[in-house]
């Protein structure tokens, strides 16, 4: 894949002649999609890869490949909307009106049959899963240790979360624990990809504020605010606010010192399936980690094992890409934030540590007769194929003057270096409905350096403390109607989209500082195309 990838690099500047600099960096980049493509197997014979890896496409043939290139390369033209970009989910684009369900919705080009799967999935979703022991029949195996009852309670009405409120809580926001390796063999480990990092001995890998009774919560989150101001080119002022996280209240002594703490909000669960079937060669085609190009751009893949086998592929879920899978993600969750067995994590006790005695000395809700965990496969299918189908709303306003207006801009400055505007999901997927579809989620699903100001200090598998994955935009103008708030970033600090994008840093700096030193009206105009997402 090196190989591949740095033929890929040095054949931008073929031709001898420097990119115009006026030209958005993603344009530039599709120089390289093209290339990549048209690369002969000998180029990378003896270079194998796993598939989660593949840095070709396989499923399509000559001719649907070049539909494919055609159909994604970046627009130059922002008289008019792009064909399709209505149905920025593809065939299962959502069409309902616009309601505070608008996340809710099944994919649109689900059978009738599925469409019984998924209303099953949503009431897995939203059950509340109670302490053992229970006469509840397959309800039991809550915690003991968690940070809620149910998924939906976290992912609300499947959108994202907010950091606490005072007496609101940290329902939707949790607070990530690790630490780097501290000798040899954890070294080797991490090397390897078996671990992503690793746990505080005592408090494992993430803060749990609740617990079944009888036992002690591990203690709650604490967010300080100080607000900086920040005077954009015309002016006006922002005020933005830095948090600083602590930990009140911890019941089971101090913490390692080398731990670090990690907020990480919610996300929405629009369009995962779809993500999920993006080819790993398209994502790896925008992968330049030196920055070969010199636009200051430096997406990096974040290598990770998964599937039952534990190959090497290609991580895309998560704040740091750290999750290769929707179905591991599911189980993630269920272990982590529920503390709920699965077949992928067997974790009767969730995320109690061998130092927390007494809460592995509680019942779990294990039942044999429905398997050794307490979440058995057929749950797991239901909520994972639930999480695939969460459909993507249709676009809105896409033809206002302003929005177009907007678009432009939002090429013009560089955004689409990072949020690439689309993709074409694989043929040969598990399920016809996310099959060969033409979809808008605005990132490439790299890890990019955003800077001091947005670093958390904690490395997760390829990720440096400085490193996010690039979220996707799409759906991101109902955050208020669907979530009654605004509050964005990885830790819901940002409260407006310009906000937001000001906080932006280290690799994304000059794209925030144009837009800084816009004027208000393209400002404006910018705002409102992503409200139209």
């Amino acid at each position: 894949m090196r190989r591949l990838l740095e033929i890929v690099r040095r054949s931008r500047r073929a031709d001898g002649s420097p990119l115009p600099e006026k030209m958005p960096a993603a344009l530039a980049r599709w120089r390289c999609v093209v290339l990549m493509f048209a690369l002969t197997s000998s180029a990378i014979a003896g270079d194998l890869q796993p598939a989660g890896l593949a840095t070709t496409r396989t499923d399509l043939s000559a001719k649907d490949q070049a539909r494919v290139t055609a159909i994604t390369r970046p627009t130059s033209d922002f008289s008019r909307p792009e064909q399709f970009e209505l149905m920025q989910g593809g065939a299962g684009t959502s069409r309902k009106d616009v309601s505070r369900d608008s996340f809710s919705q099944s994919s649109a080009n689900i059978t009738f049959e599925e469409e019984g799967d998924f209303k099953l999935g949503n009431a897995l979703f939203r059950k509340n899963w109670v302490s053992s022991p229970s006469s509840t029949q397959a309800s039991d195996g809550l915690g003991p240790l968690f940070n809620e009852r149910a998924c939906q309670n976290c992912h609300l009405k499947d959108g994202r979360g907010r950091p606490p409120q005072g007496a609101t809580g940290t329902t939707s926001m949790f607070l990530r624990l690790a630490r780097d390796a501290s000798n040899a063999e954890e070294r080797a480990a991490f090397a390897d990809h078996r671990v992503l990092n690793f746990p505080d001995l005592v408090y494992g890998t993430q803060l749990q504020e609740l617990a079944v009774s009888g036992l002690l919560s591990e203690g709650r989150m604490h967010v300080d605010y100080q607000e900086r101001q920040v005077t954009l080119a015309d002016g006006i002022v922002i005020s933005l606010r830095k948090p600083t996280y602590s930990i009140v209240d911890p019941a089971y002594g101090p913490f390692d010192p080398r731990t670090t703490l990690s907020p990480r909000l919610t996300p929405p669960m629009i369009g995962l399936g779809l993500i999920e079937q993006i080819a790993p060669a398209d994502i790896l085609a925008h992968a330049d980690p030196d920055d070969r190009d010199g636009d200051g751009i430096s997406g990096r893949p974040n290598i990770v094992r998964g599937g039952q086998g534990g190959e090497l592929t290609l991580g895309r879920f998560g704040w740091k890409a750290q999750t290769a899978s929707i179905r591991q993600q599911v189980a993630d969750a269920f272990a982590g934030d529920i503390g709920i067995s699965t077949p992928e994590e067997p974790k009767h006790w969730g995320d109690c540590t061998a130092a927390e005695t007494k809460c592995l000395a509680m019942p779990n809700g294990v039942q044999q007769r429905l398997g050794p965990v307490e979440a058995p496969p057929p749950v797991m299918d239901l909520v994972t194929f639930y999480s695939q189908n969460l459909a993507v709303p249709a676009r809105r306003d896409l033809d206002d003057t302003d929005v177009l207006a907007g678009k432009k801009i939002f090429y013009e400055i560089g955004c689409i270096a990072c949020h690439t505007p689309k993709f074409v999901t694989r043929r040969d997927t598990p399920n016809k409905a996310q099959a060969f579809q033409l979809i808008w989620p605005y990132s490439d699903f790299l890890l990019h350096d955003m800077g001091p100001d947005l670093a958390d200090g904690q490395a997760v598998g390829e990720a440096t403390g400085n490193e996010w994955r690039t979220p996707p935009l799409w759906g991101i103008g109902l955050t208020g109607t669907v979530n009654g708030n605004s509050f964005f970033l990885h830790d819901g600090r940002a409260r407006s989209l310009t906000e937001a994008i000001l906080w932006h840093g280290g690799e994304a700096q000059k794209a925030r500082d144009r837009f800084a030193a816009a004027n208000a009206a393209d400002r404006d105009a910018l705002l409102k195309f992503l409200e139209s997402l």
